[in-house]
């Protein structure tokens, strides 16, 4: 019997409208460590879970904190695509940022999910 490798949920974002508040919650809880980073729109908090997976804290207008897992592909836009074909609503058309391309889509049996294309995935695509 052949197993199949799902794909990879490498980045974990919490969505809150208390950003400090979720960063000391998570502190006392789980002894996970943040750093402050400043963005465009307002600041961000970088999360060290202590193993290969990263995350973050969100400030944002959610009315129900929520996690949004990041899953990585090999070609954003052909998943982007392929979600809404399945008949997802993509919250976020793919976006290029500093390290790599993300989207989001969410169905109302599936929730939410994230995808996650890095830079250097695809340049070493191209050489």
């Amino acid at each position: 019997m052949q197993r199949v490798m799902g794909l990879p949920v490498v980045h974990l974002e919490l969505h809150t409208n208390d950003l400090c508040g979720a960063s000391a919650f998570y502190g006392r809880l789980l002894r996970w460590r943040t750093e402050r980073i400043e963005v465009r729109r307002g600041s961000y908090h970088a999360l060290a879970f202590g193993g290969p997976l990263d995350g973050g804290i969100v400030e944002c207008g959610a009315t129900r904190a929520t996690w949004l897992p990041y899953v990585e592909v090999e070609e954003i836009e052909a998943i982007t695509e392929r979600g809404r074909r399945l008949g997802a609503s993509v919250l976020l058309e793919p976006r290029e940022g500093p390290a790599g391309w993300r989207s989001v889509l969410a169905t109302s049996e599936g929730g939410e999910i994230a995808l996650w294309q890095p830079k250097q995935r695809l340049e070493r695509g191209r050489g």
